[in-house]
């Protein structure tokens, strides 16, 4: 891995170059081993907080944890092209728009003891902003290429808060083109319900039950990229227990595992049927 600027990233994508970067100021990491039509990404990945940040917030480290999505970017990190964040959601957050990135409150809790100056909001802007160019740049590059992209957008989610039985993964799916991509939508659908969890974890798939895919990461590249479709998955914290912060490794690597093989398989179903379609 080498550290790059964005424009250095961008010129990279550009020239179709094979490489693994992290962004200059450790904001987000990008990884091309090849150039295929498919993409991961895991925009709540991300931990890392300011330190100078650190004094004016009033949500302790386990709350900003508890909101986040940790190890959704081991669970597609064998895949050739994986995009993720490196900072936290609390600082701001790249599943929402840049007017809404930054938090005042979150889940009920004021976030910070002071407002946030200016020039602490917009060093967090332009992380975002940062991001997105990348995202631009990469899915432009992709689409130039094949035609037609998928991309894995891969959240995790709290199952303890609900008062009813959630599905281990939900895919939103609100916001795309659900009479183009509907079939391709089932068949990611049902291939996730197929995966055997281990400690007698039950493996269920719904489609927009908990969450409809409204985020921003989904929203931006449908709006700029036609022909790329973006699929919310999120996966309940079956692979950790998120009350007393403990990660369950073995869950998480079965998950890595069987999304190495499903969801390559997947994206080639997904090229073979919409290809030929343009």
């Amino acid at each position: 891995m080498e550290k790059l600027t964005v424009q250095q990233i961008i010129a990279k994508i550009e020239n179709q170059e094979i490489f693994h970067a992290v962004a200059e100021d450790y904001s987000f990491t990008i990884k091309i081993e090849k150039y295929v039509h498919y993409v991961c990404g895991a925009v709540h990945n991300g931990h890392q907080f300011r330190k100078e940040l650190w004094h004016k917030c009033l949500h302790t480290e386990y709350e900003r944890w508890f909101e986040e999505d940790p190890q959704t970017k081991q669970m597609v990190q064998t895949h050739p092209i994986v995009i993720a964040g490196c900072d936290s959601r609390f600082e701001y957050d790249l599943n929402r728009a840049p007017e809404n990135a930054i938090y005042t409150d979150a889940w009920g809790k004021q976030l910070w003891k002071t407002p946030l100056n200016e020039e602490e909001i917009q060093i967090s802007l332009q992380k975002h902003a940062n991001f997105y160019k990348v995202t631009h740049a990469l899915i432009k590059k992709l689409e130039a290429l094949f035609g037609v992209v998928v991309v894995y957008d891969m959240h995790s989610y709290n199952w303890k808060r609900w008062n009813r039985e959630v599905p281990t993964f939900n895919l939103g799916t609100g916001k795309v083109d659900n009479q183009r991509f509907g079939e391709s939508i089932e068949i990611w659908r049902k291939t996730l319900s197929e995966i055997k969890l281990p400690n007698k974890i039950k493996t269920t798939a719904l489609i927009n039950d908990v969450f409809k895919g409204n985020g921003y990461f989904l929203h931006f590249i449908t709006t700029n990229f036609k022909n790329t479709l973006v699929l919310a998955t999120e996966v309940s914290k079956i692979y950790c227990d998120e009350l007393k912060q403990i990660m369950f490794p073995e869950v998480v690597n079965t998950i890595e595992e069987a999304l190495k093989i499903r969801l390559k398989d997947h994206a080639m179903q997904f090229y073979t049927k919409h290809k030929s379609n343009l």
